[in-house]
């Protein structure tokens, strides 16, 4: 047996037998949402081999649960490529969850706007990224399978569901085109140029990774970010980390009132 059927034999033994629907993975100063699944939370430290979870603002546990009539796997954390330089840290988790007999995963992420018409406390819609990282969870994987192709990595219908339960809500989200920063360090004004002239909207530590790895499982994959600063030179902010989680409850309210909706209408 695989690691990841072990595992989610394991959860399935805490959290019941019911097949998860759809996977939620939480941001920066977007973990409380965890706290709104009717489940079983289980800490990443029981699930071995999950990875630690080690930045402030993450809650590092698995809560299987109903979330709005919807059967759902929320992790209350990720970790990051910058933490120990493995961009496919994510990997068995993406996997458990597709053990859980998932077919959909929405990722959500704190970024800092590029467009001075998306201020803090916007939320956007991913509708493409750019890996300016240039690193891929899949190198070294051996199969054929790893030349996923990324037209579409955010599903259409996806989006379109999403879009549609912000307008029913009247909540106001933006999309577009992410930029996978690698981190710790935020991005030089000169960088943030670079990134503005190559198409991106907002810019970001994580995300890319996992939907590289949810499309290459076979997971139909969206993303939204709640945009916690304006990149650097674009305003007078002082971009730190608890300055993303100061400002990531602001978008967390409308966020959340989309996905409620979102998995209400699903």
């Amino acid at each position: 047996m695989s690691k990841s059927a072990e595992l989610a034999r394991l959860i399935r033994s805490r959290a019941g037998e019911a097949p998860v629907t759809l996977g939620l993975i939480l941001g920066s100063g977007l973990g409380h949402l965890a706290g709104a699944v009717d489940g079983a939370a289980i800490p990443y430290g029981d699930l071995p081999g999950f990875p630690h979870a080690g930045v402030s603002g993450h809650n590092p546990n698995l809560v299987v649960g109903e979330l709005n009539g919807v059967r759902v796997a929320v992790f209350g954390g990720r970790a990051h490529y910058y933490e120990k330089g493995d961009p496919a840290v994510m990997r068995l988790p993406l996997e458990v969850l597709k053990e859980l007999g998932a077919g959909l995963v929405i990722a959500t992420n704190a970024a800092g706007s590029l467009d001075l018409r998306m201020p803090t406390g916007s939320i956007m819609c991913l509708s493409d990224h750019i890996n300016f990282s240039g690193l891929n969870p899949l190198i070294g994987e051996p199969t054929d399978a790893r030349f996923v192709p990324m037209k579409d990595a955010y599903d259409p219908a996806l989006r379109a569901r999403l879009r549609q339960a912000a307008a029913t809500e009247e909540v106001e989200m933006a999309e577009g085109v992410y930029a996978w920063y690698s981190g710790p360090s935020f991005e030089t004004p000169a960088e943030i140029r670079a990134i503005r002239m190559l198409g991106a909207d907002a810019v970001g530590m994580s995300t890319v990774p996992e939907v590289i790895l949810a499309r290459f499982l076979g997971l139909k994959a969206a993303a939204i970010s709640t945009i916690t600063n304006m990149a650097a030179g674009l305003s007078d902010e002082a971009i730190s980390h608890e300055h993303t989680k100061a400002m990531a409850p602001i978008g967390a309210v409308k966020l959340e009132t989309v996905l409620r909706r979102f998995l209400r209408d699903l």
